[in-house]
């Protein structure tokens, strides 16, 4: 038999079953974050498959090349997709509207001219007096009586109708437009002589090229057209009526013809920037690179590696792949050690970790956009996203080395390797990531703005001396890099809500949030409770006053404070401070019932913190706050009716657990200090001091504090807040003298 009366060898066995137990936990702890870090590393592989090493070197623009490069094969060197589109754009431009020829036109106004002729002899036979809006003749035209007057002279008629099909017979087969059709148009316009509706397809043969501004419209066959010879200014008006009812355009638009042309002139814009032929030098040795030195060179990376994986076997193809991948995990499981190393916290759990991982995946699919779209423009890479919201979330120590590791990432995928994309970024990520200290306001926001632009700034200064840029691209750089940083910041600043519950961190200003005392649960507080509500109050000036002297999160331990008794609106006459005197509902209950009601606020609290959504933290407070005390005045009522006999301790005691931080112990501490303190009938400030010492050498006594990061030090300097803070609470007050009809003596005697 061993020690203890255990079998010999029982506890080695155990020991071993203990360590097994501890090594897979740790196995699946680590297996878990490790496969996060894969998945990072798949993602990123899958934006930018490459391997992250050239075998093509790429120098920058401006740079001397140390060797001489020369085409191994003919490849081509696209225009950028902005480029192209720009040509295309311009040469949709250069394409004239093409209009064409109406040959049923005159026919069409002949025939709407006689049925006016027609109608027109029919209104001047019937002798009535025209109503005051004139005669309806069909096409919108009314003659009026003046108008109808000349039309019942046989011979006016006939003048005013030959004047109007002279006209249309003199002016439509010329081609005639639209007014409207060609208010707009300027420069040239393409003719053709072809029916445009129902006749053979405009052709590119018989296209005339015209001067918009020649072509005919309806208003001048208005103003130019010989008017009849009788009727003066009655007949001219009739006359110009008649034409327009009648008037058909005889050249018109071919909008199928104008498309197909422009769509054929964007067509042929070529795609390739430059072309390079096998054996063609792209750059000399100890030869300035410019920019299309810089193209090709990029250009001939990466077709030489996209040749490399298609003409490759597929082992080959797979071997490079998993390099790809490999170098990806490499830098993320060197930020992973970091955490580990330096945030703990911040590794174990599961939800941070994936946070941070989502973070960075979504700086590097835009800067897979980026490299998409302008890649010689690494400034538009978000890097400022990742540096804002891990410092805001983590802090700044461990948001600085992620911005580092990421520029890494970032600037040795494919499309940024030969940039400056890694210096550009590294510089600007840290820059934001160590101006996000103590983020206490929203406005505070601005300083990472101006900070990483400040490093986007320096940044081009720098590469533009190193490699002799002009003033203009250092400024198009700086801007670039502004306007990247500007948006960063928007971006973090909207997504910071939802990366808060996500990873399960209370930020600063998700505290200060819950900090208004105009919340529901604050407001229930003070109308329901209210001795509990000014009793929270109390504390909080107490508990924020002790967290700051010693160093602790000050703004949690208040907020903490505020609910850490909301379950007590449960039930709220039932605990002291919101009964009225001489009333006291547990003179009627069993000391073991009452005993439950005291505990239950803990649960009651807990299920109201759920139901509104509190952050975790400040839940917290609400089960440590009494830690597992006793609940002393019942338990002692309870042994004094069983004559002796103890009851059950555990019916009697909180259910905890202890205070597992500074905040949450303080806040305990306060909550037994403040009762007895405003219960001190002469306070003074060396009684306040005697009963501060008291208190916290009793919670020590009792074992409450033993799980708390708090040392004797700094329980030394918990005591002199609370008194400091109890003396301003609770000072003393000086008579003032009754002064007739002053309403503050009036409120001093009562």
């Amino acid at each position: 038999m061993g020690l203890w009366g255990i079998p010999a060898g029982a506890d080695a066995t155990g020991g071993r079953d203990d360590e097994e137990a501890g090594a897979i936990a740790r196995l699946r702890r680590h297996g878990a974050r490790g496969l996060v870090a894969l998945a990072l590393a798949l993602f990123t592989f899958a934006l930018f498959p490459s391997v992250p090493a050239a075998d093509t070197p790429v120098y920058d623009v401006g740079s001397v090349a140390p060797e001489g490069v020369v085409a191994p094969f003919a490849f081509v060197v696209p225009k950028s997709p902005a480029e192209l589109r720009a040509e295309r754009a311009d040469a949709v431009r250069g394409v004239p509207p093409v209009f064409t020829r109406d040959l049923q036109a005159l026919s069409t106004a002949k025939a709407r001219l006689a049925a006016l002729t027609a109608a027109a002899a029919g209104a001047a036979a019937r002798p009535y007096r025209p109503p005051a809006d004139g005669v309806p003749l069909g096409d919108g035209v009314r003659l009026t009586a003046a108008e109808l007057g000349l039309l019942r002279r046989p011979e006016a008629r006939a003048a005013v109708f030959v004047a109007a099909a002279r006209a249309l017979d003199d002016w439509l087969p010329r081609g005639v437009a639209n007014t409207g059709e060609v208010a707009n148009l300027r420069g040239d316009v393409a003719l053709d002589s072809s029916p445009a509706p129902g006749g053979p397809r405009t052709r590119d043969d018989a296209l005339v090229l015209a001067d918009a501004d020649s072509l005919l419209t309806f208003a001048d066959v208005a103003a130019r057209a010989e008017r009849p010879a009788v009727g003066g200014p009655i007949g001219a008006a009739l006359f110009v009526k008649l034409v327009s009812a009648s008037f058909a355009p005889s050249l018109v638009p071919d909008r199928a013809a104008t498309e197909r042309r422009r769509a054929e002139a964007a067509a042929a814009v070529d795609p390739a920037q430059y072309v390079v032929r096998e054996g063609e030098k792209i750059v000399g040795a100890r030869e300035v690179v410019g920019r299309e030195e810089f193209e090709k060179l990029r250009a001939l990376r990466d077709v030489g590696h996209a040749r490399g994986l298609a003409a490759g076997q597929p082992a080959a193809r797979a071997a490079r792949a998993a390099g790809a991948v490999l170098s990806n995990l490499v830098l993320v499981l060197a930020l992973g050690v970091a955490l580990r190393l330096f945030r703990p916290a911040v590794y174990h759990s599961l939800r941070a970790v994936g946070t941070f991982a989502a973070t960075l995946a979504l700086v590097v699919a835009g800067a897979a956009l980026v490299a998409r779209f302008s890649p010689e423009r690494p400034e538009f890479v978000p890097a400022a996203l990742a540096a804002v919201m891990l410092s805001i979330l983590f802090d700044a120590r461990i948001a600085l080395v992620a911005a580092l590791v990421l520029a890494v990432l970032v600037g040795s995928q494919g499309p940024f390797r030969g940039t400056n994309a890694l210096f550009t970024l590294l510089v600007a990520g840290a820059a934001a990531a160590v101006s996000v200290r103590s983020l206490q306001r929203r406005s505070q926001l601005l300083r990472p703005v101006l900070a990483a632009s400040a490093a986007y700034a320096t940044a081009a200064v720098a590469l533009g001396l190193a490699l002799g840029w002009s003033w203009r691209a250092v400024a198009a750089s700086a801007l670039a890099g502004v306007a990247s940083a500007a948006g960063s910041v928007a971006l973090a600043t909207a997504l910071l809500p939802a990366a808060e519950e996500a990873a399960g961190v209370d930020t600063y200003l998700k505290l200060l949030e819950w900090s208004d005392l105009n919340r529901p649960l604050m407001q229930r507080l003070s109308l329901e409770a209210p001795g509990t509500y000014a009793h929270t109050i109390a504390m909080a000036n107490l508990v924020e006053a002790a967290c700051n002297a010693v160093g602790a999160n000050g703004l949690l331990g208040r907020v903490g404070t505020y609910y850490h008794d909301i379950g007590k609106l449960e039930r709220p006459q039932y605990f002291v401070e919101n009964q009225p005197r001489g009333r006291n509902p547990h003179d009627k209950l069993k000391p073991s019932a009452s005993a439950g009601i005291i505990r239950g606020h803990v649960r009651e609290g807990l299920e109201l913190a759920a139901q509104h959504k509190l952050p975790n933290a400040v839940r917290a407070f609400i089960t440590e706050h009494h830690g597992t005390n006793r609940i002393v005045y019942f338990y002692e009522k309870a042994r004094e009716r069983a004559e002796g006999v103890a009851p059950n301790a555990a019916e009697y005691a909180y259910p905890g657990p202890l205070p597992q931080s500074a905040e949450t112990a303080i806040c305990m501490l306060s909550d037994g200090v403040e009762a007895a303190a405003r219960a001190m009938p002469d306070p003074t400030p060396e009684r306040f001091r005697e009963l501060v010492d008291r208190l916290v050498r009793q919670r020590l006594d009792e074992g409450q504090l033993r799980r708390a990061p708090l040392t004797l030090a700094q329980l030394e300097t918990v005591k002199d807040a609370f008194v400091r803070v109890l003396l301003g609470m609770y000072h003393s007050r000086i008579d003032y003298p009754a002064v007739t009809n002053a309403p503050a003596a009036e409120l001093t005697r009562a």
